[in-house]
């Protein structure tokens, strides 16, 4: 009797094990299914606009309802393009890095908010120094910013957020320690200037 009732709660926890392998291999397959149509829309809406010089006298006017996608946003160090998608909800930052709408976009001299999963979109974020070159190109053409800084938050720090006008400052966020595999209370921080 006891045998059989091992064997029954084995075949349980397998038939379990099983079940949560299968939906996180489809949760992993659909969000890079997800990803992928996010940056070949973000890149179609990139070359119809080409590249556009902008007007620096004047701040640029976006209009984007959430879940809109925006643009790219390139890590030249990490051969990564990324989709910009607006909104930081669960469904936005699925499909790619969120633009935090409370935030500006490029060319509004001021603070631009990106948040991404540390182990999806912002992969390997501490390898970025000091230095390196970031890159969102949106309908208004290609802005560039260098790195200047990097910090840990707790994820109830919210001066991350706070207006830097009139200096355009772009700061993308993600979960740290990047290791671990549950839930974190403190944020990986990397602030870039606008560069010319």
């Amino acid at each position: 009797m006891k045998t059989n009732m091992i064997k029954l709660l084995s075949i349980v926890l397998l038939a379990g094990g099983g079940s949560l392998l299968g939906y996180s291999g489809y949760h992993i397959t659909n969000q890079k299914v997800q990803e992928k149509k996010a940056l070949e829309d973000a890149q179609t809406i990139v070359k119809a606009a080409g590249n556009t010089e902008e007007d620096q006298t004047n701040s640029i006017s976006y209009s984007f309802a959430q879940g809109d996608v925006v643009g790219v946003l390139t890590i030249p160090k990490l051969k990564k393009e990324l989709p910009i998608i607006e909104g930081t909800d669960e469904a936005e930052l699925e499909k790619g890095v969120g633009h935090y709408s409370d935030t500006k976009l490029p060319g509004q001299k001021d603070r631009i908010f990106l948040a991404g999963h540390r182990d999806t979109v912002f992969k390997r974020m501490g390898e970025i120094e000091i230095g390196d070159i970031l890159e969102v190109q949106l309908k208004s053409g290609l802005h560039q910013y260098e790195v200047f800084e990097t910090f840990i938050v707790k994820e109830t720090d919210l001066s991350v957020l706070k207006s830097t006008a009139p200096d355009e400052i772009l700061t993308l966020s993600t979960c740290y320690p990047f290791e671990y595999l549950s839930s974190t209370n403190e944020r990986y921080i990397i602030n870039a200037r606008r560069m010319n």
